[in-house]
């Protein structure tokens, strides 16, 4: 008898186990065997209206790092200047920091990640 078998008798369960049936579950869906969790994960998430702003504020509570694409918002410059302010101000509020990289990407860490900014050369 496996280990799973064995598990299964100690927690009363009369049915034997199929790991790959368990593997394949939903409660399995979102875990990684080949690494350890993690403290924080870098996300790298579209966004593509102001109905997008809670759950990137639900990623920066988490402590995760967004890595945001704008290229969809780019088009709609009204938009785009609501979604980036509102997220400056909420991480502005959890003590975490945003950045542009380019035209179509943003960066955002939560609370005690700091983005070093530099100066563009003087030309």
């Amino acid at each position: 008898m496996g280990v799973f078998g064995k598990l299964g008798q100690a927690f009363g369960s009369t049915k034997g186990m199929d790991i790959e049936e368990y593997m394949n579950s939903a409660e399995m869906e979102d875990v990684d065997v080949l690494h350890e969790p993690a403290d924080m994960y870098v996300k790298p998430v579209t966004v593509v209206s102001e109905s997008d702003i809670d759950p990137l504020q639900e990623e920066i509570s988490r402590r995760n790092i967004i890595l945001l694409d704008v290229s969809e918002l780019n088009k709609r410059p009204t938009t785009r200047n609501n979604v980036l302010s509102k997220m400056k101000a909420y991480v502005e509020k959890v003590n975490g920091d945003i950045a542009q990289i380019d035209e179509n990407r943003v960066l955002i860490t939560p609370s005690k990640v700091k983005i070093i900014k530099r100066k563009r050369p003087k030309q």
